[in-house]
């Protein structure tokens, strides 16, 4: 099923959320949707990476570092991804190892790119309602992406079974 951004803005202006344009794509496809899992991280990814490596089963991670200057992606978690069968990660972060991951059949989104990565431990937060870029992310909602943007709207909207 293809899912249009634009097309469900239209028909449900009152009821989608529309990200911010300040999330760029830097994986192997820009258009993807599923439920959303959501995890707060303090610079560090273990626990990201323990997310990916279980079954996605099509669902989009939402990730959020509060901005934070350190790469929370790269090649290897997008091989995770793409290996337990998830759809996309967004990220209020940025990324490294674009060349690569641009070549991984998995959704990428991030504010941008930033070579070192942080190598404090530091506890996740998971499934929590998480705040960024304009939007509000539920485990459970829909996360849609096109080349027309990012938008979040419940499941039922999207006439998705």
């Amino acid at each position: 099923m293809q899912l249009i951004t634009a097309d469900i803005c239209d028909e449900h202006r009152d009821e989608v959320q529309v990200l911010s344009h300040d999330y760029k794509s830097y994986g192997g496809v820009e258009t993807c949707h599923g439920p959303i899992v959501t995890i707060k991280l303090d610079e560090e990814n273990s626990d990201l990476i323990s997310m990916l490596k279980e079954p996605g089963e099509g669902r989009i991670a939402v990730v959020d570092v509060d901005g934070a200057f350190y790469a929370v992606v790269g090649e290897n978690l997008m091989k995770f991804a793409r290996d337990n069968g998830w759809a996309g990660i967004l990220i209020n972060g940025y990324v490294r190892d674009t060349k690569i991951t641009r070549t991984i059949p998995v959704g990428l989104w991030a504010l941008g790119t930033c070579s070192r990565k942080s190598h404090d431990r530091k506890p996740a937060e998971r499934d929590i309602v998480l705040e960024f870029g304009g939007v509000t992310f539920k485990n459970g909602e829909y996360l849609v992406a096109d080349h027309d943007g990012i938008i979040v709207a419940p499941k039922e909207l999207l006439d998705i079974e």
